[in-house]
């Protein structure tokens, strides 16, 4: 078949249907790449706006992926499946590919296909959608509860009740067990664990002949001997919406250091005085010049990535960049911990020290015509070896007592990293928590900016999170305190 342009039908549609025959016929197998809408233009005499909608149709029906910078690539769970064939989406960044491949029996056949991480979720709703959902998928947890609530998953329960009882339960970590229960049932198995907490330059510290705060007042007076001592940020955090989950995630760990909790089983509880505290503290931290004003343009990494180099000599951030500091400051991932120290939000004058959990979960759709097989996949997955290893490789926490201890000393930081989730708080398990999220980060982007009062912002986003959520919002009345440190 070659494109008419004298035919009644679109030009885009011509190249679809060429390119979907092209595939049927063999000559795009699962997983090979297409030609690049340059090289579509040149070889059918098209211009751009026809061949972009092809590609565009043909990745919104699930038949190619796009992965940006590579190309489009066919799906290879749009082709017929092979017998008992497990079929499972997971990220493409990170080692999920390899972890599968090491995990599966010899007597299992899978398929997986790689995802570019921000196109996961729209990539496997709609392939729920199409009635093409996989048997198993890697995804954050913080999409759980939507995914569970809109019935896209089983409860592991329904499969295996014995193993969630008598192994799961008795080994992972309990605030990973909390993660992944949405209405009193488990949905998802974690695979991997981090903690968001406050990394920072043992060395730095050491010459001004301080230890690590222990405190938000010794946490500002650190910022104000680094700031004396020469260095350009003292505390680099991810300020703003540019930080995306990182921002909220350190946000809601340093709201836990006053004790906060942003959402209660009775409603929106963000709006009282200590969040406005909190905020009031962090405004003044840029106002000194400890955090720099900049911090609200900084994306997720921009942090650590400038404790690396010496220009902060403190940073909020997550125990998953170790390895990323390890890698930008030219040493091995092992010897980390002589050079950086890790541990929780120090306490603020309302709280006690605080992380807050993140991790990384396999689930098992509904649409599975092979429960017991995805299960079964899913053990070897989640297995204390398997999750030591990849703990080893990539400096994560490993998510069951097991595994922590046959990482033992091969990771970095890990002691530290475990006594933080320990003292962890999770974010918000329900299904419209990204809307959550978004409302948070413009919060404090509005208040580190000078553009909100820290208690008109706080007022405003329990408006808006109330709004999104149905919940009603609640209103503390502050209780009298005397002045804290940190007020001087």
């Amino acid at each position: 078949m070659s494109i008419d342009p004298e035919q009644p039908i679109p030009l885009y549609f011509q190249l679809k249907t060429l390119l979907l025959q092209s595939m049927i016929r063999g000559e795009y197998g699962p997983g090979d790449r297409l030609p690049t809408e340059h090289e579509l233009c040149d070889l059918y005499g098209l211009s751009r706006t026809p061949v972009s909608r092809a590609l565009s149709e043909l990745a919104d029906e699930g038949v190619v992926l796009r992965h940006r910078r590579r190309g489009s690539f066919v799906n290879p769970h749009w082709a017929p499946r092979r017998g008992t064939e497990l079929r499972v989406v997971v990220p493409a960044e990170g080692p999920w590919e390899t972890l599968i491949h090491k995990a599966v029996p010899d007597d299992l056949t899978i398929n997986v296909v790689t995802v570019p991480r921000a196109d996961l979720h729209r990539t496997l709703t709609r392939a729920v959608a199409e009635a093409q959902a996989p048997d198993l998928a890697v995804l954050d947890s913080v999409w759980m509860p939507e995914f569970a609530a809109a019935g896209f998953l089983y409860a592991l329960e329904e499969v295996d009740e014995d193993w969630v009882t008598n192994e799961y339960e008795s080994d992972f970590l309990p605030p990973l067990i909390t993660a992944n229960r949405y209405a009193g049932r488990t949905y998802s198995v974690s695979l991997s664990a981090d903690v968001a907490g406050l990394w920072y330059r043992r060395s730095e510290l050491h010459k001004l002949r301080v230890g690590p705060p222990e405190s938000w007042a010794e946490l500002r007076g650190c910022g104000h001997a680094l700031r004396e001592h020469g260095i350009a940020h003292p505390l680099a955090l991810p300020g703003g919406s540019r930080g995306d989950e990182t921002t909220t995630c350190c946000l809601l760990a340093f709201l836990a250091s006053n004790g906060v909790e942003v959402l209660g089983t009775d409603g929106v509880l963000v709006d009282q005085p200590r969040v406005v505290e909190a905020l009031e503290y962090l405004r003044r931290l840029v106002d000194e010049g400890v955090v720099p004003a900049e911090a609200v343009g900084f994306e997720w990494n921009q942090p650590v990535r400038l404790l690396a180099r010496g220009q902060a000599g403190m940073s909020f951030g997550g125990s998953y960049e170790a390895r990323t500091l390890a890698e930008s400051m030219g040493i091995h991932v092992e010897d980390l911990g002589q050079r950086i120290g890790f541990l929780p939000i120090p306490p603020g004058p309302q709280g006690a020290p605080a992380s807050l959990a993140g991790t990384m979960v396999c689930g098992i759709f509904r649409q599975t015509a092979y429960p017991d097989l995805a299960l079964r996949l899913l053990r070897h997955l989640s297995a204390a070896e398997l999750l030591a290893e990849l703990s080893v490789a990539t400096g994560c926490i490993p998510p069951r007592r097991s595994a922590i201890e046959l990482a033992g000393s091969r990771v970095p930081l890990l002691p530290d990293t475990v006594k933080a989730l320990e003292q962890a708080v999770i974010r918000p398990r329900i299904p419209l928590y990204p809307r959550v999220s978004a409302q948070l980060q413009v919060m404090l982007e509005s208040v580190l900016t000078g553009q909100a009062t820290p208690a008109g912002a706080v007022s405003r986003v329990a408006e808006l999170i109330s709004a999104i959520t149905g919940l009603p919002s609640h209103h503390p009345s502050p209780s009298p305190s005397p002045p804290h440190d940190h007020e001087h």
